[in-house]
């Protein structure tokens, strides 16, 4: 967590606020069996109907495979119930999907043809468009980083999924040293997009070196910004220590507790990497999701610079306590990096072979089976 993920190896019950999408993309819900037999007993009915010398209408193919529901289609506009998301019929939510790396480094791997893996092959609910602020990221082209950000949730909205805005930034840790920043952008992107269901926004993803009423202070600043473009929306608040909920600096949960976020629909981040952050971190995780609204926008089962060997093992334990507790997540990541949290092997996003499960590193392979359920 408090390293660059840089790819350089040098320096390694609401109403729904529009319409729903068409039901087009495969998903994980079908209505296989029944549909199909019902198909065909409609259709024998209508060929007989035909007494009054009207042309029977024709069948459909008994064996036709039913519209898929998407994600989108399924729950709709969601809000914050209790400690979980909830969808607009107020039944509770567990997106399951895919972080992006940094688009200034990977945009080629956030494709047309790769959101189709990801939604239909995966069958992903969810996908976090990371937009670094620094590290060759936003502050150097605002407007074309915010395009970038933009195409990306245009396509994953055609696929009827939820996109998390990261405002990915990292370093400098304080939140507020890019507060006119993030303004711009979360005045941009929700003057384009606000009126959508699928939207959800990070606000800060990884503050670190700084205190938690300093990070609740950028959060009260910001998120009357996103509501303004946005008013219905979730928001993700990151936490103190790398997004640890303050394990990292020595602290806990309570400090968020004690002082929350003062806005509605608020949740908070957990980020970890099952390699480095062990019985402490999840300790912790475990206790907050019985007081706080937790999304674990990022984590891997490597070490914590998402590179290195992988503790599948405690990874599990994890995703476990994140169904039980129904805690939303999106793995880090889903490009062609070479570090080994990165689900393809270097080489697939210049291939296109997105879909070829030999592209698909050790973790590629974990996280996608996870996914799939």
């Amino acid at each position: 967590m408090p390293t660059s993920r840089s790819p350089r190896s040098d320096d390694s019950g609401r109403p729904s606020r529009r319409p729903r999408l068409p039901q087009h993309r495969a998903g994980r819900l079908w209505l296989a069996g029944l549909l199909a037999v019902g198909t065909a007993f409609a259709g024998a009915s209508l060929a007989t109907a035909g007494e009054d010398g009207a042309a029977p209408a024709e069948a459909a193919p008994a064996d036709a495979a039913p519209e898929a529901v998407t994600p989108l289609a399924e729950h709709g506009a969601l809000e914050v119930c209790g400690t979980t998301l909830c969808g607009e019929n107020g039944e509770p939510v567990q997106l399951r999907g895919m972080s992006t790396h940094g688009t200034q480094w990977f945009e080629h791997c956030v494709t047309e043809e790769s959101l189709d893996v990801l939604a239909d092959d995966w069958g992903a609910d969810v996908i976090r468009v990371s937009t670094y602020v620094q590290e060759d990221g936003y502050e150097t082209d605002p407007a074309y980083f915010t395009d970038v950000a933009s195409r990306i949730i245009d396509q994953a909205t055609e696929r009827g999924m939820y996109v998390v805005v990261d405002w990915h930034m990292l370093t400098p840790g304080d939140p507020n040293a890019n507060t006119e920043l993030a303004k711009q952008f979360f005045t941009e992107i929700t003057a384009r997009h606000g009126d959508q269901d699928n939207l959800i926004y990070e606000i800060a993803n990884e503050p670190n070196g700084v205190s938690w009423s300093a990070i609740r202070g950028y959060a009260e600043e910001v998120i009357p910004v996103v509501r303004a473009g946005d008013p219905d929306s979730v928001v993700i608040v990151g936490t103190r220590g790398w997004s640890s909920l303050g394990v990292s600096d020595g602290s806990d949960e309570s400090e968020i507790v004690a002082d929350p976020v003062n806005a509605e629909n608020v949740m908070y981040t957990f980020h970890f990497y099952a390699a480095s952050h062990q019985e402490g971190y999840i300790d912790t995780l475990e206790r907050a999701a019985d007081q706080l609204p937790i999304f674990v926008t990022e984590f891997g089962a490597e070490e914590y610079t998402g590179d290195g060997a992988h503790d599948f093992e405690f990874a599990d334990r994890y995703l476990d306590l994140l169904a039980e507790k129904n805690i939303s997540w999106t793995n880090w990541n889903y490009s062609d990096d070479f570090r080994s949290g990165a689900v393809f092997e270097p080489g697939t996003c210049d291939a296109g072979s997105w879909g070829d499960p030999g592209s698909l590193k050790e973790s590629g392979v974990w996280i996608s089976e996870r996914i799939r359920g």
